[in-house]
């Protein structure tokens, strides 16, 4: 593969070529779920995008070559306050929505990354972390409570592109009497009640959620890594505190040489979030949908542009894939994909553009040639689609059925009375009422043959 990688870099807001640092050893590393309620379908949006640029890297670099970091963020306010308002223990709690999560991926058909450290599993390397910071004066207790020194940092603001007069104006900053400035940000608290609390210098408490990727990065990716992604809502105060407390306690130049954001989810221009109670949670999907649906439509723009949702895009999505189906056959052999087909997705993983290819190929396809539509299959899969079987997808919409076969043909039954006495209003109404719960009609030599839409 010749051709050049090129990623949307929010640390100066360009496109840039990709150049890792070492081509047989590149690090990306993606802030992951806080397990402290269900999946929603702006969760799945990160999962989705950072799972198709893992695929690009390996096939760009091989397999072995790319290690794929992510997160589960399983101790946290969120989390706290989640299991007393469900009434349930924190363990309970992030164990059930771990699963829940990773049932999700599987649905989306998302590929497990190389590592998935959980940031319970890793508060030694924090209090490390902390420890380094102090030592520099970068960092300092107060009451059992640590902080950084936000000041100390000159760098601090340039991910966003702010200063911190503004970054402190246009965000909500936890005030505390303890901070030596009001930018300032913990990196350890103390444990109060029966919240879950560790040992460390400054008493029994748990670290800041900032630190916790810092720590799990360098433990799996070192000092200065290629990648790291997530939303863009990550950018500020997450992102550019990773920044200062990793430059700062790692004593380099850079933590991260990309750093790489997807846009929201938006209903009616709103960004999707709980806390706007416009969400949608990816098990509200599972019933009336395939994964792969769900995963085309959130590919459907770019990843860096906004994604507004309605009720037409999952129906347009599942009409393609099961379009595309008829083209789907079993690849046993490797097959490779054409430079061309795949520049789209070198090209700042443009989706819509690849999608576009598939179109393409699908339509080469039709004429039946078995090798154009492996060429067709392998193209699909290598982005997630036609991923399953075309028993298995043809299965799933018959599960789905709002109709029992019975029932199906008591309607065509009632539709040809109603032709036969040229009630042709009432036959219209009845095809497209079978139309409406999955089923498609068509007359055809005197009869009239039905099959799943």
């Amino acid at each position: 593969m010749n051709q050049d990688i090129f990623l949307s870099n929010s640390l100066g807001n360009k496109k840039e070529k990709f150049n890792p640092i070492d081509p047989k050893n590149i690090g990306m590393y993606v802030c992951g779920p806080t397990v402290y309620d269900d999946p929603h379908i702006g969760n799945a949006r990160p999962l989705i995008v950072f799972d198709i640029l893992f695929k690009v890297l390996k096939c760009k670099y091989g397999h072995k070559s790319v290690t794929y970091v992510r997160n589960i963020t399983d101790i946290d306010d969120k989390i706290i306050k989640s299991s007393e308002e469900k009434k349930i223990s924190i363990t309970e709690l992030t164990t059930n929505v771990t699963k829940k999560f990773h049932e999700d991926c599987n649905y989306l058909n998302c590929e497990p990354p190389t590592y998935e450290p959980k940031a319970t599993e890793n508060i030694e390397l924090m209090i490390d972390m902390i420890n380094e910071l102090i030592k520099g004066q970068f960092a300092y207790e107060n009451e059992k409570h640590v902080y950084f020194k936000v000041k100390k940092f000159e760098d601090y603001g340039k991910l966003s592109n702010k200063n911190i007069d503004d970054l402190i104006a246009g965000s909500r900053i936890e005030p505390s009497d303890k901070k030596q400035s009001p930018e300032d940000f913990v990196l350890w608290k103390p444990s109060i009640n029966n919240e879950p609390s560790w040992n460390s210098p400054w008493g029994k408490g748990r670290p800041g959620w900032h630190l916790e990727c810092s720590a799990m990065s360098k433990k799996y990716l070192g000092n200065t890594f290629d990648i790291h992604g997530g939303g863009r809502d990550l950018i500020f105060p997450h992102h550019e505190n990773e920044i200062a407390q990793s430059v700062c306690a790692n004593k380099t130049k850079k933590f991260a040489n990309y750093w790489v954001h997807n846009n929201f989810i938006t209903m009616s221009k709103e960004k999707m979030a709980k806390s706007q109670g416009n969400i949608l949670k990816i098990s509200e999907f599972k019933k009336k949908f395939n994964g792969q649906v769900l995963r085309l439509a959130l590919i459907s723009s770019h990843y860096s542009q906004p994604l507004d949702w309605n009720e037409k895009l999952m129906d347009n999505c599942e009409k393609t894939i099961n379009k595309w189906y008829n083209c789907y056959t079993p690849v046993k052999e490797k097959i490779l994909i054409e430079d061309d087909d795949l520049k789209p997705l070198y090209d700042d993983l443009n989706t819509p553009g690849y999608i576009a290819v598939l179109h393409k190929l699908y339509d080469k396809a039709k004429d039946g040639n078995q090798e154009k539509k492996q060429k067709f299959t392998t193209a699909c899969k290598f982005i997630g689609l036609l991923c399953q079987s075309k028993e298995e997808w043809d299965n799933f919409k018959k599960q789905n059925l709002k109709l029992s076969e019975k029932d199906i043909l008591k309607k065509i039954e009632e539709r040809n009375l109603a032709r036969d006495s040229k009630d042709y209003e009432l036959a219209d109404k009845i095809r497209n009422e079978l139309l409406h719960k999955g089923v498609l009609i068509e007359d055809k030599d005197g009869k009239t043959l039905w099959k799943i839409k």
